[in-house]
Formats: structure tokens, sequence, C-alpha cells
């Protein structure tokens, strides 16, 4: 795999003092694997500018894996030619979108690519003019476009790149003067937005965008980036050592299985051990923050599968199978051949379900993903807070049921832009739903009716989450001051419909005075709690039997939802 050490080349043939007045395809592929080292060495500092003081710092993993995803998609098919490198950025970016952030990221290399379609080479001309479509197709993908954001940074940047072609010939000159405009505009963005002021911090999507483009910039200086701190995921200068795919001999066999573990205390050692103990082959262990990238190779994949999901939530779930691979390039194997131990459906079973659409929901934590599917989605996607799965994920899952026609509940104001994009880019009709909680997702599969189709579906179900109010309670992962509450590390905290509303010391207290403030005129009939991964089951029992006599009026039901990071969740209806 690439490292920085080893894509100098365009720097290295051309003195600082002299201008590099063109860049072709492989040289914008150089620019962008540093632009996402730096991201990478610095996604730490981009997950931590979270407005409220909730565990869904996830900014930077979700650029860095939207970036890798546009890194490998390039790295499959390199070429000297901009426009095809540009390109593949972009699908990979798209596909591999994670979190509002990342969403718009892909779309900036997305209009970044169409204006060099066809381009072998580009000037400083053509890189601003790039810049400006990058910007205009990344506003044109948000419905509301909210200025102080990553959109402010992409538009103020692409100006300045403008003004700096205008003048000068050189790429350098140019992207130091968007550089520095677009820390002038990051800088800029409390300003623009109040919420960002009141927190005290910058946008984390413009802070991720600036790390890149300085990253770029660095590479162009001929500059060489600082050795990462800790071990990266995946993508160029991974410190990770490469699997040796020769470990089964020239003809492999068994599965390739690779996943991204996310959880907290993870241990790589331990866990690379553990594999190797099992009879993993090939093993290889990296980790960035709280995500542990696993590879293995063994004869059977469910044991390794089930050891990863035993430590946190996995993502990004790749199985290969090596020997169908290694038979068909033998020319051993028919794609025609009887697939052993696979019952299919009754045709009129398959031909029934088409009539209704599909529905896959987002959601984290096995209790929650048992309600979805009892209530009759189709599949659930492992995803919310802090895990944000990618556009790809929710098209497989969308792709994979036999409708036509599939609604998509992301369940997760941060996910609705990824579930645009699968909608966008799906051969299926894919409808979105823009449910913000597993709580709003549960009060529309109420609305849901198997016998109907699917513009009355998606009515009846918009309808049955618009009156429910979800709250969350949780633990503070910083100090911060927001709408006159004082909140410190480790604090418990409540949140009704995304604003934070009280803090405590007592769990149980807690949970009462949120149950108070989500009904103050008494007008709600029931509360649903969902107790996560971190209460135990009589503790929640405990809780609902004094909460009971305390609110007479209203029927309060309890429900495991396994769900990480967030003690309860809470409907009222």
């Amino acid at each position: 795999m690439t490292n920085q050490s080893e894509i100098n080349t365009l720097t290295d043939n051309l003195p600082p003092d002299q201008a590099i007045t063109h860049i072709d395809g492989a040289d914008l592929h150089q620019m962008l694997s540093v632009g996402l080292d730096w991201l990478k060495q610095h996604s730490h500092i981009v997950n931590a500018l979270n407005v409220f003081p909730v565990p869904d710092g996830d900014t930077g993993t979700n650029m860095v894996l939207t970036m890798q995803s546009a890194w490998g998609k390039a790295a499959e098919h390199p070429s000297s030619d901009v426009g095809t490198v540009a390109q593949a950025y972009a699908q990979g970016a798209v596909r591999g979108a994670r979190g509002n952030s990342g969403v718009i990221l892909s779309q900036i290399l997305r209009g970044f690519s169409e204006q060099l379609a066809d381009t072998t080479t580009i000037d400083a001309k053509q890189f601003a003019a790039a810049m400006q479509q990058a910007t205009q197709t990344a506003y044109k993908g948000v419905l509301k476009p909210v200025e102080g954001t990553i959109l402010t940074v992409i538009r103020e940047a692409a100006t300045a790149s403008g003004h700096a072609a205008a003048i000068s010939l050189d790429l350098r000159f140019v992207l130091d003067t968007t550089l520095l405009k677009a820390k002038q505009a990051l800088d800029n963005t409390p300003n623009l937005l109040p919420v960002l002021k009141q927190a005290g911090v910058v946008d984390a999507g413009g802070q991720g965008l600036y790390y890149i483009m300085e990253g770029m910039a660095k590479h162009l200086r001929g500059e060489t980036l600082p050795p990462p701190e800790s071990i990266t995921v995946g993508g160029p200068s991974e410190a990770v050592p490469q699997p040796d795919l020769d470990v089964f001999g020239e003809d492999e066999w068994g599965y390739d299985i690779q996943y991204l573990i996310f959880g907290d205390d993870l241990d790589e050692d331990e866990i690379r051990q553990q594999l190797l103990s099992m009879g993993g082959v090939s093993v290889v262990v990296g980790r960035a923050g709280n995500v542990v990238k696993v590879h293995v190779h063994n004869e059977d994949p469910g044991p390794f599968i089930t050891y990863g999901a035993s430590l946190g939530h996995l993502d990004d779930i790749v199985l290969e199978n090596m020997t169908l691979q290694t038979l068909r390039r033998k020319g051993d194997w028919s794609e025609d051949a009887p697939v052993l131990h696979a019952t299919p459906a009754p045709a009129e079973t398959f031909e029934e379900s088409r009539k209704c659409p599909g529905v896959v929901a987002v959601a984290a934590g096995e209790g929650l993903r048992k309600v979805f599917e009892s209530l009759g989605v189709c599949a659930v996607v492992q995803g919310g807070q802090t895990m944000n799965p990618s556009t790809e994920d929710l098209l497989l899952a969308a792709e994979q049921l036999p409708q036509e026609d599939v609604i998509i509940l992301p369940n997760n104001k941060n996910i609705i832009l990824a579930a645009r994009q699968a909608a966008e880019i799906s051969e299926k009709r894919i409808h979105v739903i823009e449910t913000r909680s597993a709580q709003q997702g549960i009060s529309a599969m109420w609305g849901f009716n198997a016998e109907a189709g699917v513009e009355h579906n998606i009515a009846a179900m918009t309808e049955a989450f618009q009156d429910t109010i979800s709250a969350e309670v949780t633990t503070a992962v910083r100090d911060v001051s927001f709408d006159g509450i004082d909140v410190k590390e480790g604090d418990l905290i409540g949140l009704i419909d995304g604003k934070l509303r009280c803090r405590g010391d007592n769990l149980d207290d807690l949970v009462q005075r949120i149950l108070e403030r989500m009904d103050p005129l008494g007008e709600t009939e029931v509360f649903t709690l969902y107790y996560g991964a971190q209460v135990r089951e009589t503790e929640a029992q405990a809780l609902l039997e004094r909460l009971e006599p305390l609110f007479p009026e209203h029927e309060i039901e309890l429900l495991y939802g396994g769900q990480p990071h967030y003690h309860y969740l809470i409907s009222a209806e």
C-alpha cells in the first residue's frame, strides 16, 4: 500500500522555487492520499468538536472512512488521467459516505470530478473551476444548506482558488491561497452558527475538510508528514502490515474475513492473539481510536464474526469465499452449479413479498433490532450514534430485498443524507422517511401495513411518528455550558428531541425528571423506556416500579433495547 514517503515524485522533480503549472492523475491521487493521511492524524481533534456533550463525536471517523472508501476505489484503478482518478474518488466516496459530513464530502468530490471529466491534466484555472463545481454540487446535496458548516468552508475556499488562479499559474500558490481562506472561513463558523459559539467550537466537518486540504498543500510543498502516533484503520500510510495473501499457497482456500469493530477499551494485541488461538491465518489487527480493523483467513467464518461481535458493534463486514474464487480461476467451477444446503422460498411466497414495500431500519442494540423485526422491518442495519452506517451499507440492505420499493428509516439525523444518497444511486425505488431517532422509527412502523402499497405506507408511517416525543439519557463526554445548564464530564444528562434539558447524579431521579418534562400538560398516554446495554434488567424493573405510581395516568412500557452509550431511550405518545 502506498505511503507518503513514496509519493513525493511531483515535488522531488520540481524545486520549491519552480512553479507547478499542471498535475496529472497520479499527482492528484498522491495529493489526496496525503490529505487522507493528514486527516487521519487529526481525526481525534475533529471527533472532539461535537456541540453537545453526548457520545456522538464521530465526524472525524466518518470523514476518514469516507475518504478511505474513495482512496480504495482509486487504488483499484490507477491512472495518469485526472478525470479517471477524480471519478474513482467520487464513486468510492459516494458509496462509502458516512454521516452528514461524510455525505457532503462525497458530494464535494463528486462535483470536483464532474468538472474534470475526460481531463488528462489540470492547471490552476481548471482546479479553481473544479472547486467551484464541487461547491455547487455540495450545496445541491443538502435540502436546507446551513452556513457556518463545511459548506461555508468549501464555498469560500473555492472563491479564493478562483481569485488566486486569475493572478498565478502556480498550483502551489493557488492551493496555499485556498487553504488560507479555508482557515479563515473555518475560524468564522462560530459567528455564523450560534450553536457553535455557545459550545465554543468550530464546525467539525469544516475542520475535517481543512485537514484534507492542508495535507494536499503540504504534499505540493514537498513536506513530509510526521509519522502517525497510532496505527490507522486503512488507506495510505497504513502502519498495519498487509496480509500475506500467499499464505494458503497460490491456490487460496477458505474464507477471507474482514470487519471493523466499534467499541471502548479494545485491546488489539489481545484480539490478535485470540484470533490466532482460534486458528486464524494471515491475521492483521489495526486500531484507530475506538475502531479496530480485523482481517483474517479461515475455513469457517462463523466463530470469527461471533467473536468480533462479542467485543463491540461490527461494520464494513467483508466475507469472500476464496475456495470458489480459486475454483473459478482454475475453470473448475460453473456459475450454474447447484448450491448445496440452500432451500429457495416457494415462488408464490416470493411474489407475495413483492406486493408491499420492504422496510430497512437503522438501529444499535439487539433489543431494538428485535423490536423492529417484530413490527415488520425486513432488514436492520446496525448503526446509530458513534457508528453511522455508510451509503453502501444502506444500499446493500435495500437491494438484497425482493421488493422493488423499499422504505428506509434512518432513525438518526446524521444518517438521513446517507439514506438519501442510497436512494439516488439505487436501481430500486428507495423512499426515505426522515426519522431522527429509534423511537420515531418504531412509531413509524406502527403505521406500516403489509397489505398496502408504498404510497399509503409512506403517508401512514410519516403521520404515525410525527407526534412522538423522543428523549435520551446518557453520560456527558466533556464539560460544557449549554442552554443555561452547566455539565461536567461524567455527569448524567437528559435530552428531549435533541435538546439538552437537565443533568443529574442519580439515574432514576433523572429519568423521572425527563418524563415530567416530556409531558408537562399530561397530554400523552404512553411512555416507553428502552434500557441500554449498561443497565441491568433488575435495575430497569426497579425503576419501572418507582415510576408507575408517580405517573398513574400513563401506561409505562419497559423494553430491552441493548443500545450502547445511552442508558435509556424514551418515547412519549
